[in-house]
């Protein structure tokens, strides 16, 4: 076959960390790549900003160490020296009244260790009393995916789901365990329930490793990943007794600084306030409509890549045929808004020093702030300014709760303050504040989730030249968004490959020229070729 002269060009549609982690993974692939994102930043739910004059992350402030893909894009794009560890993990649940420890052997709230649980006083006497009919109960049958609070409820009673499940899991979704699927957000208890009676033998399995289903949890990143709020959810993660380092990880300059390194070391053409508003078939590739539909710009690729939340990604694929199950699979997959309100305080006005990373909060318990993080206390690095200010930030917003958000950033920081002044007794008003909306920023994985998402990806894999990747499918969590984005690169290359399209050898320019689309490139952005291992791909944020 003679050799084509031009590069096979990738549009990947979707600026957030999924989208550039796709970029990154196309950069030796001979092609040229072009990143179109609509907002007028990259970075979706990673972004950094000064509060007090410390750069505090005001979306997402770590990610998964134990997984590996976060870890070593990090590393890959040179940011390995700025990793940083949490000072503490451990947490509070502030409900019935005070701050009281989370039970130590806990999996998103479902105990392992009863004597634990009663220790740490969350649950009232008549509700222990229902969690531990857990060991004499039969087994609880279920037919396909279930909610997490009837198969959890079911076996321990509905305030152990109420005071500790919700809360958890609150704290990564900002959604409701009457709504979210058991089989997609905690997959390897769900297998380990089918081999146990008892919910809580099952958890002890995956915490102590001695089942298959442990090494689900290790590829999936569940639980305990960081979403948007980064609150709580270090609690939730799996612990195991001398598993070496730490749950949870960020970067001293904000997490958010692992965006720009990612996007130069791709070496893709980067454009913002480039909304995709139509994709097309052409007898070669695909058609993108991009800008205002006054001034429309038509740009030609030969694959793309959809990293973009549920419903834009839907929208996108409504007017493709043959894919109608993929958009209304994508359809389906609802999303939650919330907010970080970050406040700093002097070091006096706490009564005492704040202890541990933070604490969650009980929607039954009617605060309108579901998680908070110390997080001065958490990650300790934040102190080397010198200055005598304690950084908190409070996650408002759990699904359904549209209208307290819409109140304005100064009542919002308001409330959250009065809710941090019962919790914790601090006192007088916060010397700056910080208020960060995230609408439909969070993915909601409802029962039925998985198998939503197989028919998604066997709709988009029917399309030639067609991938999706992000926090829509396989994990809301910085390295399952980035296992995807891997994931996605990897099909696109098979794909270019099959059809006789693959280019030859590594980009070089970063894909500049033609700007990876043709003709509306902005520039390399860098060409650092520094190498990532695929640790585990588990298939399938962009732009979010």
């Amino acid at each position: 076959m003679p050799e084509r002269s031009v590069q096979p060009r990738v549009a990947i549609v979707g600026g957030g960390i999924a989208g550039l982690a796709a970029a990154f993974f196309l950069r030796d692939a001979g092609l040229a790549v072009t990143v179109l994102e609509g907002s007028p930043r990259l970075g979706g739910k990673l972004a950094v900003s000064e509060v007090a004059g410390v750069a505090v992350d005001a979306g997402a402030e770590a990610l998964l160490a134990r997984r590996p893909e976060g870890t070593d894009l990090v590393g890959a794009v040179g940011l390995a020296g700025q990793l940083v560890r949490p000072g503490t993990t451990t947490a509070a649940m502030w409900t019935r009244g005070r701050l009281r420890p989370l039970p130590q052997r806990q999996l998103m709230g479902v105990p392992a260790d009863l004597d634990a649980l009663a220790s740490s006083g969350i649950l009232s006497a008549s509700g222990l009393a229902s969690a531990r009919a857990d060991a004499e109960l039969p087994a609880t049958a279920r037919a396909g995916d279930v909610s997490v609070a009837s198969f959890v409820g079911a076996r321990f009673g509905p305030e152990l789901v109420d005071r500790l499940v919700d809360p958890l899991l609150g704290g990564v979704y900002a959604g409701r365990s009457e709504q979210l699927s058991f089989e997609a957000t905690l997959p390897a208890l769900a297998a380990a329930s089918r081999l146990h009676a008892s919910l809580a033998a099952a958890a002890r399995s995956v915490l102590d490793g001695t089942g298959s289903e442990s090494a689900a949890v290790r590829r999936s990143g569940e639980p305990g990943r960081a979403g948007p709020d980064g609150t709580g959810s270090e609690s939730a993660a799996v612990r195991r007794s001398g598993e070496p380092g730490p749950v949870f990880a960020t970067l001293a300059g904000g997490l958010a600084t692992l965006v720009p390194a990612v996007a130069a070391a791709s070496g893709a053409a980067v454009r913002t306030s480039a909304t995709v508003r139509a994709l097309a078939r052409t007898p070669g590739g695909w058609r993108l409509t991009v800008g205002s539909a006054h001034v429309p710009e038509q740009l030609e690729a030969d694959a793309v890549v959809l990293a973009l939340p549920p419903a834009p990604a839907s929208r996108l694929l409504a007017g493709v045929p043959g894919a109608a199950a993929a958009a209304a699979g994508l359809g389906e997959i609802a999303t939650a808004s919330m907010a970080i309100v970050t406040l700093a305080y002097p070091d006096d006005a706490f009564p005492a020093p704040p202890q541990g990373s933070g604490y969650l909060v009980p929607a039954v318990d009617g605060h309108a702030v579901k998680a908070v993080t110390f997080s001065t206390v958490k990650w300790p690095h934040l102190r080397a300014h010198g200055q005598p200010v304690q950084i908190v930030r409070c996650s408002v917003g759990r699904l359904g709760e549209e209208a307290l958000l819409q109140r304005d950033d100064g009542e919002l920081a308001a409330l959250a303050a009065a809710d941090l002044a019962a919790a914790t007794g601090v006192r007088g008003a916060p010397a700056d504040t910080r208020v960060s909306r995230w609408g439909g920023g969070l993915p909601q994985y409802t029962v039925g989730h998985v198998a939503r998402v197989a028919r998604i990806r066997a709709a988009v894999a029917a399309q030639l030249g067609l991938a999706v990747c992000g926090a829509s499918y396989d994990g809301i969590g910085i390295p399952a968004c980035i296992a995807s984005a891997r994931a996605a690169a990897d099909q696109v290359v098979a794909g270019l490959t099959a059809r006789g399209l693959t280019g030859h050898g590594g980009t070089g320019d970063g894909g500049t020229g033609r700007g990876g689309t043709g003709r509306s490139g902005t520039g390399d952005g860098g060409t650092s070729r520094s190498g990532i291992s695929r640790g585990a791909t588990v298939p399938g944020a962009g732009g979010q």
